[in-house]
Parts: structure tokens; C-alpha cells; sequence
């Protein structure tokens, strides 16, 4: 039986993937994956040596089975290989929307987990909330968190928070794409050459971060240590406040979570 079943293995599942291999978590042997076309299985296996499976029932078989597919999915490709999953068997949900308990009721697995990881995962700098049901023991949720930090870092919330975490950590990635592009952008219009001006503004943003992190500074107190009285970065913050970028930030992500409710 392989350690690690993949069923889907789209961006976010290539993502998680790259980051269990890259860490050693398990060899490419122990992982087997399926897809919905024979290209992406070949594909995979060229990149990453794992074993690919003919069908998603045959992925299912092994002792922790990502559903790494798209939500709308889930129903019908549960449907698929509820009938072949272990009795022990760790069932980890990638969706936004899915609960535990619908998990529980489609899979009958009596081991569910939910995770919502993101797409720095590939690079091993992730950032996944978790979710654990109540038929995983300690040894299981130690497992599933060794997944987990594998391509990353892990955050275990009540699921009830887990919509707030899709907005928060799982999709955000996408929104700090656009500002490092937006400013970028600002730097090409004022004569920067682009890949220097994609450089500096990604470096800006990854740095600011760890700044946050590391300091454990409120972002506001290291917003005002970069703000010298009448200078540049004052004015540019007064522009964006009076352009409304904080309340555009908050309905973007609050507009996430409803989404996710409606899944």
C-alpha cells in the first residue's frame, strides 16, 4: 500500500506534492497519484517519479488520500473511491465549503481531515490551516501535520474559522501577486527596466513579511517607522487611504468568504 495518495493533481496538488518530496517526507515510491488525462499523469511522473494510477478509486487505496480536485468535484469523485478507502485510511480535504461532517457522510471514512494550503507550498513556504476530525488519534494528527509542514507551515483553527483562513492565507497569495504587479508597474512607468522592477517590489513584499514575523510588531508600528513627517512614503499612504485600498483588502477577502460559504 503507498503512504500517500494524490486523487487530482492540479496546481495545488503538484504544489503539496513537490514539497513532500523536496523535504523527504517520503520517497517517490510510496506516493501514487491520478489525473483526469494521461498527460498530467505523464507529466507528473516525468517530474517526480511517483507511481501513477489508472483510476481514482486505485489512488485511494493508500494510507492518506488527498482529494486534491476541484470543489464542484467532490461529490461525484467521492462517489468513485469511497468503496475502495482503508478502514484506517486519513482522508484529507483540500475545498473550501466541504465540512467535516459532509466529508464524513460521503466518504464514510471515520478518519477526515480539512486543510486549506496555498500555492507557496511548491517552494516549501506554505502556510495551511487545519482542520482535524474527531476519529483521528494523536499519532494521526501528527502525521497529517508532518504533511503539512512538509511544504510549510501548519495552523490548526476550529472549523468553524475555516472560511476566514481560505480568505486569510489560502487565496491572499493571489491578491499579493497583484500589488507586487501594481507596483511593479508603477516602477515600469516611471523608467524602471520590468524584471528589475518585478524584483525589487517581490523582495520588498517577501522582506515586509518577515518583518512581521519575526519582529512580532504590530504592522501598523512598522508601517509608521518607514513614515518620516512630510515625506515620500506618507504622501503615498495618504493616497491610498483616500483611494480606499484598506476597504477594497477587507471586501475582497470578506467577498472570499461568502464564496466559500456558498460551495
Amino acid at each position: 500500500m503507498h503512504k500517500i495518495g494524490f486523487v487530482g493533481c492540479g496546481n495545488m496538488g503538484r504544489a503539496m506534492l513537490s514539497g513532500v518530496l523536496s523535504a523527504g517526507l517520503c520517497e517517490p515510491g510510496d506516493v501514487v497519484v491520478s489525473a483526469r488525462t494521461q498527460k498530467t499523469l505523464d507529466a507528473v511522473h516525468a517530474e517526480f517519479g511517483v507511481d501513477v494510477a489508472s483510476s481514482n478509486a486505485e489512488a485511494a487505496k493508500a494510507e492518506m488520500v488527498i482529494l486534491a480536485v476541484k470543489p464542484q468535484m467532490y461529490e461525484s469523485v467521492i462517489a468513485e473511491v469511497a468503496p475502495t478507502l482503508s478502514s484506517e485510511a486519513i482522508v484529507v480535504s483540500i475545498a473550501p465549503g466541504k465540512t467535516l461532517s459532509w466529508l464524513s457522510e460521503k466518504t464514510g471514512a471515520k478518519k477526515i481531515v480539512r486543510l486549506m494550503p496555498n500555492t507557496p507550498a511548491a517552494i516549501g513556504c506554505g502556510m495551511t490551516s487545519v482542520a482535524y476530525g474527531d476519529g483521528l488519534d494523536e499519532a494521526d494528527q501528527a502525521r497529517v501535520m508532518a504533511f503539512v509542514q512538509s511544504f510549510g507551515e501548519g495552523e490548526v483553527l476550529s472549523e468553524h474559522l475555516f472560511d476566514a483562513a481560505t480568505a486569510v492565507a489560502g487565496c491572499s497569495p493571489a491578491y499579493v501577486y497583484m500589488f507586487i504587479e501594481a507596483m511593479a508597474d508603477a516602477g515600469v512607468a516611471e523608467g524602471l527596466p520590468r524584471a528589475s522592477a518585478y524584483r525589487m517590489a517581490a523582495a520588498a513584499v517577501a522582506g515586509s513579511a518577515r518583518m512581521v514575523l519575526e519582529t512580532g510588531q504590530h504592522p501598523a508600528a512598522l508601517k509608521d517607522a518607514v513614515c518620516s513627517p512630510a515625506g515620500t512614503t506618507i504622501e503615498g499612504l495618504r493616497v491610498l487611504e483616500e483611494k480606499g485600498m484598506r476597504s477594497a483588502v477587507i471586501e475582497g477577502l470578506l467577498a472570499t468568504v461568502e464564496k466559500a460559504k456558498r460551495l
